[in-house]
């Protein structure tokens, strides 16, 4: 797509001595201490790039061709307004004779059964030509983005929609003052096998850290735009999920930092660790070490974040559950999850046993919470009101990679004025 387009890159010139000494927040980095994207080597992405290879990008063919360029020497990558990656509409990615209503017809419960999953399907089969077509958009909406890195917001109104930002196998990016709306999968899968009534299942995560190390992730709004959940229709009795995860921080990932971002109206939000299997097992124990803070967790169902195997550090956020509220922190499998200081805002009838969700057996340690304003113990009120899934208090380890902490009582005012993208100072 990139290589048959003409496209034009605006690069920075020269600057004057006056600019020079002006602050450019483009190359900003990490700063010492600031949670676990500040350890070791730290995270400065594309901060030393040389003007030639600073841009500024308006559509997703310049984006793209701006991430290709030339191998992993710095480089800063700046969107100017809002880049859409899927303008055309899903009829652009439809293999030849795909049709949807052929698929909700062949593989129909009452018809297909749900003992049998769909992979055994030939290629000429209505799940033949979903995939198809799910491959065409897989090419289009994903991008890698190299190591040494800036991806960056200019100005209030900077984002880019549809896309899947794919940091993976790399070292040392910054994504920073960006509005993000999630990509809507065109063509989810059918998995009757998928529970006791079979799932629809979706891709693209709006951005994935993938064996990648020193990122960070801040000042951001991830939302599911114009196309949330509970907009959607549901077929075979079940949603019809077009939306993978938010932010997916995987397979062997270290040292990220999430700060300052907004992740709102969404479902699946955030996972680190994505499987408890021997493969990730492997991959994964010993590395994961992530801290999010002063971020806004607002109107979401569940995995903020659920967490497998990671040290993750989660202080100073401000939680704000809707009605569809299921759980805020996942404890998988040998995960190490510290919350302190943070701020819980449920409405009636939740109870704040909820915000912890056992999965598997590891101790957390989480003090200094506020629920509406009050203190709770969360580990006790959760044990208390779910004794069948006894939480056992103290990660073993203690964070020492945070710049301020501010009290719980202060968070929900100051999350919101300087949360989210276009409030980058």
């Amino acid at each position: 797509m990139v290589g048959c387009t003409a496209l034009v890159l605006s690069v920075t010139g020269p600057a004057s001595a006056g600019a020079r000494a002006r602050h450019d927040v483009a190359r900003e980095v990490l700063p010492a201490n600031d949670g676990w994207g500040s350890y070791g080597s730290g995270t400065t992405g594309g901060a030393a790039a040389d003007t030639a290879r600073v841009h500024t990008v308006r559509t997703w063919e310049e984006f793209r061709a701006a991430l290709a360029q030339g191998g992993s020497a710095p480089r800063i990558i700046k969107v100017r307004g809002t880049i859409d990656a899927v303008a055309q509409g899903c009829d652009a990615f439809a293999a030849p004779g795909y049709d949807f209503g052929a698929y909700l017809a062949k593989y129909a419960p009452e018809t297909w059964g749900l003992t049998t999953d769909l992979s055994a399907e030939p290629d000429d089969s209505p799940e033949g030509l979903r995939r198809a077509s799910a491959a065409a958009q897989d090419r289009a909406v994903k991008v890698e983005v190299p190591s040494n890195t800036t991806v960056i917001g200019v100005g209030r109104d900077a984002g880019i929609k549809g896309a899947s930002l794919q940091i993976k196998g790399v070292d040392n990016v910054i994504v920073r003052n960006l509005a993000l709306e999630s990509p809507v999968d065109c063509f989810p899968q059918w998995d009757p096998t998928d529970g006791s009534k079979g799932n629809w299942n979706s891709e693209y995560d709006t951005a994935v850290v993938y064996g990648s190390t020193h990122v960070w992730i801040d000042h951001n709004t991830f939302t599911d735009g114009s196309r949330p959940d509970s907009a959607a229709p549901t077929h075979f009795g079940m949603l019809y999920q077009q939306h993978d995860g938010e932010l997916d921080i995987v397979r062997g990932a270290d040292h990220v930092t999430a700060s300052w971002n907004v992740f709102a109206d969404h479902d699946k939000t955030i996972l680190v660790g994505n499987s408890d299997n021997a493969a990730t097992t492997a991959t994964d124990r010993g590395h994961l070490k992530v801290t999010f803070h002063h971020n806004l967790f607002r109107n979401l169902v569940e995995r903020a974040p659920r967490v497998r195997f990671g040290q993750v550090d989660s202080y100073n956020n401000h939680f704000v559950a809707g009605a569809a509220y299921s759980y805020s922190f996942g404890v998988g499998k040998e995960s190490q999850l510290v919350a302190e200081h943070n701020a819980f805002t449920l409405p009636d009838g939740i109870s704040p046993a909820k915000i912890l969700k056992k999965w598997n057996e590891a101790p957390l340690t989480a003090a200094g919470n506020l629920v509406n304003g009050r203190p709770v113990d969360l580990i006790a009120v959760h044990n208390a009101e779910i004794p069948a899934e006894t939480l056992r208090s103290g990660a073993g380890w203690t964070p020492v990679l945070r710049t301020r902490v501010d009290p719980a009582r202060a968070v929900p005012g100051i999350v919101r004025h300087h949360a989210g993208a276009g409030k980058l100072r």
